[in-house]
């Protein structure tokens, strides 16, 4: 079969249970695909085929003697943020370029449990610090609407790879977007969940009170069917929530859009450097979704301009406190010849690190400093609390905040956007990670240049399966999910 790649996650499931094709016959085609696509799109940082190959064949085996889960046999990209025994984990950095881990993160492992095949390990912004996926140690992955754009960032290989049908879907993690912006500049869907709700253990750390893990796919469907894996409590991860999880894929019609109210924060929609286009799209969806019986309520978000400068104070001080460990002596990049100790912290650091990530650990030091501390850190910590509270008064009203995902569609690579710039290009997702709420993007449609445009709903704390229903129904009523890249479409 040669269109394999175009099957959702619910069509390859009932395709092997029906033995049209096995696990290691899509895997094979999935591997050929990337072996002549992924030049292209540079998706990809390390490519498993031995590992994939195996783990097929011992999934036909599982399913040959009526073990396989639904999952069983289908393949899955990994964000290069994941460690992965005995595999190459990066994060996109010179600095863990040499890194192989000796342990499975708890979503790879989940992965592994429920029979899912590793096709490699994806590219990303380096230690996920980035909106473009261009400050990667391996070069700029490709937006493969248009190759000369970029997918969005930091899980922009994530992207990528499912856009270009180079794997079925993918992990990837979100401090404060880097889900939601390239699902959005890549024409996918893809869901941040509520903080806790899916283990960070394992996940090379960025900013450790706001980086959360979640799917990245085509349809809400085949989102929620990665979510019934990746979610659930783990013991070793502090910040894991031991609260039961719901089987997202029989939820997806449990909610009602008749009735259901959907919040429009008038702020949102007069942000300056809001495209046209964008807001046209997320308009249009939004009438949509009001013909299927919602029902949309203007409320206010107060806070929204306090939204920037609070991330960009808690996450370089959570990223300077993180990358610390970095230093040249224990694992990862160290410079040759060090003089003296001090020497070997200074150069294996300033030569391992790329510019955004030395520019976040300086801003993050200065944050946490000695007399800055209680001027900077403190007061944006207590900012995010009232940020947090702008939104629960705003569900009091409403079950879903509406919202565009990012201001514009996908950049060109190498515009010249300088760095706060590209911050200000996150003031629609980057509240939801302060808060620790959880969010979905879907796309919606297409700017005057075809660049997909995506929408944001925000949920209530632990509503991932209403997200999910949501998108589902707007998604069964329309067909940009369904819509795909030139390259997408072609065979390998």
């Amino acid at each position: 079969m040669t269109d394999l790649h175009r099957l959702s996650i619910r069509e390859i499931s009932e395709g092997l249970a029906a033995a049209k094709f096995s696990s290691r016959e899509l895997t094979e085609h999935y591997l050929k695909r990337i072996a002549k696509i992924d030049p292209q799109v540079r998706s990809y940082v390390t490519v498993t085929n031995d590992v994939a190959l195996a783990q097929a064949d011992s999934a036909d085996a599982l399913r040959q003697a009526g073990q396989a889960t639904a999952l069983t046999g289908i393949p899955v990209a990994h964000k290069d943020i994941f460690c992965t025994q005995g595999i190459k984990t990066s994060a996109g950095s010179k600095m863990l370029d040499n890194f192989i881990s000796p342990y499975d993160a708890t979503v790879v492992a989940q992965g592994k449990n429920a029979g899912l095949v590793t096709l490699g390990k994806v590219n990303m912004d380096e230690f996920a610090m980035g909106s473009t996926s261009e400050s990667s140690f391996y070069g700029a992955t490709k937006n493969p609407w248009a190759l000369d754009h970029v997918p969005g960032g930091s899980s922009g290989g994530s992207a990528a790879v499912v856009a270009a049908d180079l794997a079925p879907f993918a992990t990837g993690t979100d401090t404060g977007g880097s889900i939601r912006q390239p699902a959005s500049f890549c024409g996918l869907t893809g869901l941040k969940p509520t903080y806790g709700r899916v283990s960070r253990y394992g996940i090379i750390a960025y900013a450790s009170s706001l980086d959360q893990a979640g799917p990245m796919a085509r349809s809400a469907e085949d989102c929620a069917y990665l979510m019934n894996v990746m979610a659930g409590h783990d013991a070793k991860d502090s910040t894991s929530m031991d609260k039961a999880v719901e089987d997202y894929v029989a939820n997806l019609n449990a909610t009602t859009l008749k009735g259901l109210r959907i919040g429009i924060p008038k702020q949102y929609f007069n942000v300056a450097g809001l495209d046209a286009a964008v807001k046209a799209r997320v308009e249009e969806s939004l009438k949509k979704l009001e013909e299927l019986g919602a029902v949309l309520v203007e409320i206010d978000l107060n806070m929204t301009e306090s939204y920037v400068p609070t991330y960009y104070l808690i996450a370089p001080a959570e990223a300077s406190s993180n990358l610390s460990r970095y230093d040249g002596v224990r694992y990862g990049y160290r410079a040759e010849n060090p003089q003296d100790i001090l020497d070997l912290y200074k150069r294996s650091r300033s030569e391992g690190f790329g510019a955004e990530v030395q520019r976040r650990i300086l801003i993050g030091t200065y944050a946490l400093s000695a007399g800055y501390y209680d001027a900077y850190y403190v007061k944006a910590q207590k900012v995010r609390r009232l940020i947090q509270q702008d939104f629960l008064k705003a569900f009091e009203q409403v079950d879903v905040i509406a919202a565009p995902t990012a201001p514009t569609t996908a950049y060109k690579i190498g515009a010249s956007l300088d760095p706060v710039e590209m911050y200000l290009g996150d003031i629609y997702t980057i509240a939801v990670n302060l808060a620790g709420l959880p969010a979905i993007s879907a796309p919606v449609g297409f700017d005057q240049d075809h660049l997909p445009v995506g929408l944001q709903l925000i949920g209530n704390y632990w509503s991932e399966s209403q997200l999910l229903s949501v998108v589902h129904q707007y998604q069964q009523a329309t067909d940009w999910h369904t819509q795909r890249a030139a390259i997408a479409e072609e065979n390998a």
